[in-house]
Parts: structure tokens; C-alpha cells; sequence
């Protein structure tokens, strides 16, 4: 029998990238799947493309409240919270000197707070189960330099930390975490443009050009899924996708050196394209 058949499990970010990929491969395997995403009609829609077992929520991760509804109406419809997929992010990318502070806020309160209040709704409730699995989406860029990308790497590298940390703590009570870490994978984020309520933005590299310079071409989403799903069925701390990538993170705590010389010849090039 597989072993999300059955599950209960809530994914943020659900509507498109790594989270529907997710969602589906989950629905799949016979698990029944919430898919949150501040984004209605894409939840929905990827809910009905994972079958009669899913539902959709609107949600808004910077909102606790939010979050923890979501989270006690899920528990009260089946009983329990199998896994929580803290998935839900955004990117901003440019030089560090001439990005508004807004956006850097921006960044924080979603990719940062956003879990923060995943964990917070999520946790407490695992504690009182004995089990339960928070899966949290990191990155590549959160184990290593990104430079262009100083606003998303900082966010990646702190959920690294709470993942980590946290790991250790929940062990004792029968609660498993794990972070993702993937190279850049083929989502709607790699050309998505930066938030258009944010005035000012200045020059941006193209993400997608920079980030295959840097770790090779974007992965498929759903291969990446089916990655980190083996890797959360092992209770691994760390899932790095795709192979590359974990040579790339090896490479870089082996000889940082070379990884800094490689990332600022990427940027020359990247700044060379500027008009």
C-alpha cells in the first residue's frame, strides 16, 4: 500500500509550480489533498484535476488567523493532519542596493511569516497527535551564495534554519520535518515579473536565463515532486533536487571558492545584459 494513500495533507502555494505538482502526486498515491492558495480559481482548479478526495481553500499565508482555520477545518472534516506542505512563496530579484525596502518586506512576510504561521497552526496540533510531517520549501538558494537574488536567498536560508532546528525538537514528539531544496524548477515564478503594487522596482535580471548559468536547466516540476515525496517518505532532513543540485551544494561546502568565482562570472554576464 502506498504510503500517502489515505493521508491527510495541506499544501500552500497549491495553485500552480511545486505545489500542484505535489498535490497531484499526492492525489495520486490515494491521499486526500487541501490545496491553499491566495489564488481561488487555481486551487480549484487544481483540485479538480486531483480528483473527488481534494478540496480547494483561498489563503492568504501572511494571515494567521487564516492559516489556522484552514488548518482546524481540515482536522475537523478528517480527523487529523497526516502532513503540511508550507509551500507558498514568491521571488524578487535584482541588485541588492536598489531594491525598495518594500519589496524586501514583502518578501519576508510571505515567504518567511507564512511559514512561520503554517508551523504555528500546524505544530501544536502534530504535538497532540504523536505524528504528523511539515515539509517546508526551501531552495537551492537557501544553502549557498545567490547573488541577484539577496531578498529570496535570505527568506531560503531561514527556512533552512527553522526546518533544521525545529527537526531535532519535534523528534521527541513524533513529529518529522524535512526542507526542500531544489535547483530552479519549471514554475510560473521563473519569468513571473515583480509585484506590480510595488512602485519603483528597478532593473531585474531574467531569472530564468541567470538560474541555468548557474545550476543548469529548470526541472520539471513533477519530477521534482515525485523526488521529494521519496525523500519525506525517508524522513530525510534535507531533499536537494535534481542531482546537479546536490552537486552543486556539495561543491560549495567543499570549495566555496569555486562556487563564488562561477556565481560572479554568472552575474557579469547577467549585468552585461542590462539596457
Amino acid at each position: 500500500m502506498d504510503k500517502w494513500n489515505g493521508t491527510t495533507t495541506i499544501i500552500t502555494g497549491g495553485g500552480s509550480g511545486i505545489g500542484r505538482a505535489l498535490a497531484r502526486a499526492i492525489a495520486a498515491r490515494g491521499g486526500h489533498v487541501t490545496v491553499a492558495d491566495i489564488d481561488l480559481a487555481a486551487a480549484q482548479a487544481v483540485a479538480a484535476e486531483c480528483g473527488g478526495g481534494s478540496a480547494a481553500v483561498q489563503l492568504d499565508v501572511r494571515d494567521a488567523k487564516a492559516f489556522q482555520q484552514c488548518v482546524d477545518a481540515v482536522v475537523q472534516q478528517h480527523g487529523r493532519l497526516d502532513a503540511l506542505f508550507n509551500n507558498a512563496g514568491i521571488g524578487i530579484a535584482g541588485e541588492a542596493y536598489e531594491i525598495p525596502t518594500e519589496a524586501w518586506a514583502r518578501i519576508i512576510d510571505i515567504n518567511i511569516r507564512g511559514t512561520l504561521n503554517g508551523v504555528a497552526a500546524a505544530y501544536p496540533l502534530m504535538v497532540k497527535q504523536g505524528r504528523g510531517h511539515i515539509v517546508n520549501t526551501a531552495s537551492l538558494a537557501g544553502l549557498g551564495p545567490a547573488p541577484l537574488l539577496a531578498p529570496y536567498s535570505m527568506t531560503k536560508h531561514a527556512i533552512v534554519g527553522l526546518s533544521h532546528s525545529l527537526r531535532i525538537e519535534a523528534a521527541a514528539y513524533g513529529v518529522r520535518v524535512s526542507v526542500l531544496c531544489p535547483a530552479s524548477v519549471e514554475t510560473p515564478m521563473l519569468d513571473a515579473p515583480p509585484p506590480v503594487d510595488i512602485k519603483d522596482m528597478p532593473w531585474t535580471p531574467d531569472v530564468r536565463r541567470f538560474l541555468t548559468k548557474l545550476a543548469g536547466p529548470p526541472y520539471p516540476a513533477d519530477k521534482f515532486a515525485a523526488e521529494a515525496l521519496r525523500g519525506v517518505e525517508k524522513n530525510a532532513a534535507t531533499i536537494v533536487a535534481p542531482a546537479r543540485a546536490r552537486m552543486v551544494w556539495y561543491l560549495g561546502r567543499l570549495a566555496p571558492g569555486l562556487v563564488e568565482k562561477a556565481s560572479a562570472g554568472a552575474v557579469a554576464a547577467e549585468r552585461a545584459s542590462k539596457v
